[in-house]
């Protein structure tokens, strides 16, 4: 007996998406929320929604003027594939011996090891997708791109190629205008300018500013927005809290603030935010794109066939369990072809506040 005969890729998928129900989410998967195709290639259109333009005048009997579709363009380019497989060794499989009698004591801890080694590989495959969705909304030089590199593979994708983005949609600010000069700076004047930008260029108003917990640490000890506070309040003495720098943001301008400060381990081991500090991200109701998941070798070729074992977690992870027989073990592969479109990137807009 094997663990293949104890333990399948299905009950493993079924076992992580009952443990990961409990789990706090990642914010991304609200804003781009997964979809499947076959392939590697993607292509979606990005349009510039705007503002309705009127209609041209025209004289009775006069040929209809045609308009054409402007801001409309097709984004094309082939998705990022990811892999990484964990084995149970030789002597490890010893201990499956143990499952066979279900009053062994040491079979539950036999069982637990085989689903935290799978688990372990679908929860790094669920930080992929999280990490390019946050790139895209907190872009450093202010155009929107994915960057990920690692064991010399490297996946750059570029969002605003002709920097358009960065033009009209970003705000780098500086001096005494950054959000930690907290005598002199506004982020009460700087996010409703923000504001007006988008719904000027395309007619939507943002409905919600994303920002970590240090940066929402700026705004409690602003000095404008404690006065705002103040003003707001008929109590002399009112202790600045993140309900209260919300409520000012949500009476003054109508937009909430989400704060978001969920952690993952990079390829080095160190603990990053996916979500990074002194940004601030202005989006509108709704999902912004979505997670477009492909269709992985493991799934193409092996998914239904003897020689392996093979499931699909989250849309499009695929986790593929079989017996190598020399060494005899057992291997538990996760692979994903991943990548977010971002239709809605006019209606965002990015703060770099200091």
């Amino acid at each position: 007996m094997n663990i293949t005969e104890l333990v399948s890729a299905r009950s493993i998928a079924a076992q992580y998406t009952e443990a990961a129900s409990n789990a706090i989410p990642y914010l991304g998967e609200g804003l781009f929320p997964a979809r499947k195709k076959l392939g590697l290639d993607l292509k979606w259109i990005k349009g510039h929604k705007g503002l309705p333009v009127s209609l041209a005048p025209s004289n009775f009997d006069a040929k209809a003027k045609l308009r054409a579709r402007a801001g409309l363009k097709t984004e094309h380019t082939q998705m990022a594939f990811f892999r990484e497989s964990m084995l149970v060794k030789e002597a490890d499989e010893q201990e499956v011996m143990r499952l066979i009698d279900s009053d062994d004591p040491y079979a539950a801890e036999v069982a637990s090891h085989i689903y935290d080694d799978a688990n372990t590989l679908i929860e790094g495959a669920m930080v992929v997708p999280e990490r390019m969705r946050m790139q895209l909304l907190a872009p450093e030089n202010g155009s929107p791109a994915i960057y990920i590199e690692s064991d010399g593979v490297t996946y750059q994708y570029n969002y605003d190629g002709n920097g358009s983005y960065a033009a009209k949609n970003f705000m780098s600010l500086s001096g005494t205008g950054a959000w930690t000069d907290f005598a002199n700076s506004d982020p009460l004047t700087d996010v409703s300018a923000a504001m007006d930008a988008v719904e000027e260029e395309t007619g939507s108003k943002p409905a919600y500013m994303l920002v970590s917990k240090k940066t929402a640490g700026y705004l409690r000890q602003n000095a404008k927005i404690k006065a705002a506070i103040l003003a707001q309040n008929v109590t002399a003495n009112v202790v600045v809290t993140d309900a209260r720098v919300s409520e000012v943001f949500q009476n003054t301008l109508g937009i909430a603030i989400v704060v978001y400060n969920k952690k993952y381990k990079d390829e080095a081991g160190n603990a990053q935010q996916f979500y990074p500090d002194d940004f601030a991200t202005l989006i509108p109701e709704g999902p912004l794109g979505s997670t477009w998941y492909g269709t992985t070798p493991e799934e193409r070729v092996l998914l239904g066939n003897d020689a392996a074992d093979v499931a699909i977690v989250n849309t499009g992870v695929a986790v593929t369990m079989h017996v190598n027989v020399n060494p005899a073990n057992t291997e538990t592969i996760v692979s994903e072809i991943v990548l977010p479109s971002y239709e809605r990137m006019a209606e965002t807009y990015v703060i770099k506040v200091a």
